[in-house]
């Protein structure tokens, strides 16, 4: 999948209460207080009042001690923000390095030795001089000064030496399965680096040391690129295409090149910022469907059918990873927990307290400072949900306590609201329009900035989930749920929305722009482990814990008039014809899993891609262009980068396994080379050496150049009728070491999916459960006449099977040797 305005102070608005004092003049005449003034002198924390008698003074003692907690905890979260981001910024060193070196310096100094290669001595006679001449207090001064700044510039040489480090990619061509031994340069490299992360680097401290995006060369690009499309096209098309790259890369690509040189020269990533500006924020069409995806609950554990509780825990858990984030605790940012290889952390600290805000032309996304609230959505209404105490988060118990209470709440919703949310589903412009129009003052301004400012939302259905895979049907429906639901009962702009099901099911509706799938998943894993491994529920179902404070849900309040309600009705009339037009068929497959493909000593991942090749094949009697992505987040800001999956390999195995002159062996051997070659392809692009975000970025300057090119136009925008995504597993190495893999694998989500990206084609997402578990999430659109998601799932279980089969050949005992390395064919 693939896969700000100014943040606003969450203590400001206690900042506002602080400064309101009420003085009251009066004349000597003595006035008598209304009740309606006594009134609004207890609205205020402090309030003074002169009169003939002299001056009193009143104060609202738990007002007061509100507004304390509130500035201590976010001075507090402040100032540990601050040592977060210096640990961080000075990492693999530590703050005890700088006093060492200062006290070095200093010993050596009244030695007669500079160790700061002429530092102390620049800083004492060129800066310190000016402002304490030259006597001894300018000397010791000089010295301590020069040895803080000979420490600064040494960091920021290691940190510079830890990014050329970091750009060594070698590692990742490696392939020890294959019966070939790791080189030298490799096992030292990742010797160094186990060393490194001895120093226990939070978050983000490997952050600004990863290396920038490089930017491919033309040339390179270009032979990929036709090398991709070779198994799709003919002689003829592919001939002319040949003539238009060599024009372009003699023409004006080299001009194009120069300009995306010149921008990876001023920034960290060169395609990101571009990449979410028009594939996301300048998006029209409704999100949800077509930008939106979800991720599912675990299927195999269940120990409540309480919709409270269920809330109740996964809020809390929720609530813990952000404070992880926050905090820079947050584990397994890395490859693998072995290799000790980091990830770009960017997106982490868009996960909470975020929404995507619409606009006429492009959207934006602003992230809120902090939230002390979540939002809620039940039987129509929306709720402002407190999650803070001023002092604590609350408890599971206290959390179930409140959702218990806007699930029995009587109250009817505002004409309006009910639907109010089907304006995110909708055209973004409409909603833009509509939120300019209708939403900017009174109760209508105060309630969406609620919305918007929460940590996340909540949706508490009120029908029953299905999450029994033999049940397709209803299995299918709990897709359509979490995907779309209704149209108007998701808040599609949020970061992301918890669904919870009347029975207790979960879900996650997730908005795209910020983040993909893989931050997701990570956020998805650590909520079920600690929702079932380490919070859990009483024998009755109940959040387990005490009920020490009780705080209440308040009701949002709306002014919809007719107007309104009419805007409403023309996002709610798009997106039902949006939803109505998807077909979802999920598949839990447990006849083998990655277990049986290990044998074979290729990858899981291409294997299916293999698959779903040849379900694809069998389906439309063709092969397609197709997407797989790949994470790119070895690299700086990095998202993902796309697999060109089709290629002329993975077509050579294709009609080996559709000819029955062939034999087992030969289809053995070819599925071997075509995994391979996916591999490859699959380190290409992890390593930036895609082929798709490099020609997306050239065609962004060219449009800014306005300027035309035939090769250009002439493969943008590319059609992808496949597009596939794998979900990541085990990522929390540290919530779940106390667990059995056999164990752990209850534990996880069975993965998620998206909707059609293109619209006769179909959207696959899959997710390796374990040993014995693959998961499939298909979609497609019903008004197109070639593709059926039930279909394609009927054929993808005719193509596993006969994968089955053919993977039991590799353990017979007469079975040949895999073919010398003459069979592989290289990029």
């Amino acid at each position: 999948m693939l896969s700000c305005d100014v943040p606003v102070s969450g203590v400001s608005h206690h900042f506002h209460s602080l400064s309101c004092f009420s003085f009251h003049h009066s004349s000597l005449a003595c006035i008598s207080r209304t009740p309606q003034m006594a009134d609004a002198r207890s609205a205020v924390a402090l309030g003074f009042s002169v009169t003939h008698e002299g001056v009193s003074v009143s104060y609202d003692v738990e007002l007061l001690q509100d507004i304390w907690h509130a500035f201590s905890r976010a001075t507090r979260r402040r100032m540990a923000r601050f040592k977060n981001d210096f640990v961080s910024g000075i990492f693999p060193a530590n703050a005890s390095s700088l006093v060492a070196t200062v006290v070095v310096v200093c010993v050596s100094a009244l030695l007669g030795v500079d160790m700061t290669f002429g530092v102390v001595h620049f800083t004492t006679s060129y800066i310190l001089w000016f402002l304490f001449g030259s006597g001894l207090f300018c000397q010791m001064v000089g010295t301590v000064t020069g040895g803080a700044l000979f420490w600064f510039l040494a960091i920021l040489l290691i940190r510079l030496t830890l990014k050329w480090f970091l750009s060594y990619k070698g590692w990742l061509y490696e392939d020890p399965h294959a019966g070939k031994p790791i080189s030298l340069t490799t096992r030292l490299w990742m010797t160094a680096l186990h060393f490194i992360s001895r120093s226990e680097p939070l978050l983000h401290s490997f952050q600004g040391s990863l290396p920038n995006l490089p930017l491919p060369a033309l040339k390179d690009t270009l032979e990929r690129h036709l090398l991709s499309m070779r198994p799709l096209t003919t002689d003829a098309e592919y001939e002319e295409l040949t003539k238009l790259s060599e024009k372009f890369l003699k023409g004006d690509g080299c001009r194009l090149q120069r300009y995306l040189w010149l921008k990876s020269l001023l920034s960290t990533n060169y395609v990101t910022d571009w990449w979410e500006e028009y594939v996301y924020m300048r998006q029209r069409s409704p999100i949800m469907v077509n930008s939106n995806y979800y991720g599912f609950d675990t299927i195999n554990e269940r120990y409540t059918n309480n919709q409270a509780a269920r809330a109740g825990n996964l809020t809390y858990a929720a609530l813990l990873f952000r404070r992880q984030i926050e905090r820079q605790e947050v584990s397994a940012c890395s490859l693998s927990p072995t290799s000790r290889v980091p990830f770009c952390t960017m997106q982490y600290e868009r996960l909470f307290n975020s929404c995507r805000i619409p606009g006429e032309e492009t959207d934006k996304f602003k992230h809120f400072d902090t939230a002390r609230h979540i939002a809620v959505y039940s039987k129509g209404c929306w709720f402002k949900m407190p999650i803070h105490t001023g002092k604590r988060l609350l408890e599971p118990a206290e959390l179930q306590a409140a959702f218990q209470e806007i699930l029995d709440s009587s109250g009817k919703p505002a004409p309006g609201e009910e639907r109010l949310a089907a304006l995110t589903a909708g055209e973004r412009t409409h909603w833009a329009l509509a939120r300019k129009k209708y939403f900017s003052r009174g109760f209508n301004k105060s309630s969406l900035r609620t919305i918007e400012g929460a940590a996340f939302v909540v949706a508490l259905d009120h029908e029953d989930a299905c999450s029994d895979p033999k049940d397709t049907a209803n299995f299918d429906r709990w897709a359509h749920q979490i995907l779309h639901g209704n149209g108007y009962n998701r808040w599609f702009d949020k970061s992301f929305t918890f669904v919870i099901s009347k029975n207790a099911r979960f879900g996650c509706n997730t908005e795209h722009s910020w983040g993909d799938a893989a931050i997701t998943a990570h956020f998805m894993e650590f909520v079920l482990l600690k929702d079932f491994q380490h919070l859990g529920y009483e024998e009755s179902g109940n959040c387990r814990g005490s009920r020490d404070v009780v705080m209440r849900p308040e009701r949002l309040k709306w002014e919809l008039g007719e107007d309104v309600q009419s805007q409403i009705s023309v996002s709610l009339k798009t997106a039902e014809a949006l939803i109505n037009d998807v077909e979802m068929a999920l598949l839990v497959w447990t006849e083998f899993g990655k277990g049986l493909i290990k044998k074979l000593k290729v990858s899981p991942d291409a294997f299916i891609q293999l698959c779903l090749q040849l379900t694809y094949f069998r389906n439309q009697k063709k092969f397609c262009l197709t997407y797989e992505a790949a994470m790119a987040r070895l690299f700086r800001e990095g998202r993902t980068e796309t697999v060109r999956s089709c290629t002329s390999e993975s077509c050579d195995f294709v009609r080996a396994m559709l000819n029955p002159k062939c034999t087992e062996e030969e289809r053995l051997e070819l599925l071997r080379i075509a995994s391979r070659k996916h591999q490859n392809m699959y380190r290409d692009a992890m390593s930036g050496k895609g082929v798709d975000r490099h020609l997306f970025a050239l065609y962004v300057v060219k449009r800014y150049l306005e300027e035309e090119s035939p090769f250009l136009d002439k493969i943008f925008p590319p059609t992808y009728l496949l597009s596939t995504s794998q979900t990541p597993l085990n990522q929390c190495e540290e919530e779940a070491k106390i667990l059995t893999p056999e164990q752990r694998m209850n534990f996880v989500s069975a993965g998620g999916g998206f909707g059609p990206v293109a619209d006769k084609g179909y959207g696959v997402s899959y997710v390796i459960g374990g040993e014995n578990q693959i998961s499939f999430h298909i979609s497609s659109k019903k008004s197109a006449s070639n593709t059926s998601s039930v279909e394609f799932r009927n054929d993808l279980m005719v193509t596993l099977r006969e994968m089955r089969q053919l993977l039991k050949g590799v353990s017979k005992p007469n079975m040949p040797a895999p073919a010398s390395e003459k069979v592989h064919k290289a990029d």
